[in-house]
């Protein structure tokens, strides 16, 4: 196996395209480590991007947020402008693995996992993140639901890496919300998950919706039929009624050890009731 530290993306990207046999990005390894470790996996090369100094870094913009893809999850939970701007986003991000992990892991190397059921990628999602991807020949910028195509597979042309995600600037009167459903009390991996962003005019009324499911499809589910049926409303009873319900006619979610598909359903309506009160409240809405 070949390792490797480079100090730039072009030359991060210029090893990728040029490396023959199965290559991996080394961020925060809380994936890649534990897969080569239980021989999951045998890269025949590793490129580690810690060493370029911008990817470890998270800036404000008058836009919003670029978050570097080495920084790890606990600096997301120390940046006090990022957790005021999108509370949703960074408790996502700080429910993945435990405090050990998150000292590591990284949103973008969950995201390039990949997974169903990944916590950052719905509260993302829901946000309207961008992904800013770079190649051996060009940059590019898609939305983050792009990434995903299926379980473990993403869209990312070979050469290419995520080297940043773009929050935009919160509109006034907006808030965000995650929160997911596991067997146990942390530490474990959602059965369900739900994200929520909102907007209010400036009398309560909800004007403009981002819903996002997890875990209830091949790839997470952004859900228009949700935002639409909350919309115009002041996320009364019978807007909550009609938002579960758009939820779970949205969901084709598999069976497995950790829920069956009735349950994965109801509770994708349950999270996204909870989820969008939470946002709700905090984008300064009154119940």
């Amino acid at each position: 196996m070949q390792y490797e530290a480079p100090v730039s993306v072009k030359e991060a990207c210029s090893l990728l395209a040029g490396g023959k046999g199965k290559a991996f990005v080394l961020a925060g390894g809380t994936d890649l480590l534990v897969r080569m470790k239980g021989s999951f996996m045998e890269p025949e090369l590793v490129i580690d991007i810690k060493r370029i100094a911008r990817l470890k870094e998270i800036r404000k913009t008058a836009s919003g947020f670029e978050i570097g893809a080495a920084v790890s999850c606990a600096e997301l939970g120390e940046n006090a402008a990022l957790k005021k701007a999108w509370p949703g986003v960074v408790e996502a991000a700080n429910l993945i693995g435990s405090k050990q992990i998150q000292s590591r892991c990284t949103i973008i190397g969950n995201l390039c996992n990949a997974s169903p059921a990944a916590d950052s990628v719905p509260a993302m999602i829901a946000a309207d993140a961008l992904a800013v991807i770079s190649g051996p020949k060009k940059k590019r910028t898609v939305p983050v639901a792009q990434v995903s195509v299926g379980p473990g597979t993403t869209s990312l042309a070979k050469g290419e890496i995520i080297e940043a995600i773009v929050l935009p600037k919160p509109k006034p009167r907006s808030g965000d919300a995650y929160l997911r459903f596991i067997p146990r009390t942390e530490m474990d991996i959602a059965v369900v998950s739900a994200g929520v962003n909102l907007t209010l005019d400036a009398k309560g009324v909800i004007k403009s919706v981002r819903v996002a499911l997890g875990a209830v499809a091949p790839t997470v589910l952004l859900v228009p039929a949700a935002a639409k049926a909350i919309i115009g409303s002041k996320l009364d009873d019978e807007a909550l009624g009609r938002l579960a319900a758009a939820c779970s006619a949205a969901c084709s979610p598999i069976d497995d050890k950790r829920g069956t598909k009735e349950f994965r359903i109801k509770v994708a309506g349950v999270l996204a009731k909870r989820a969008a009160a939470i946002a709700y409240q905090r984008a300064g809405g009154k119940s």
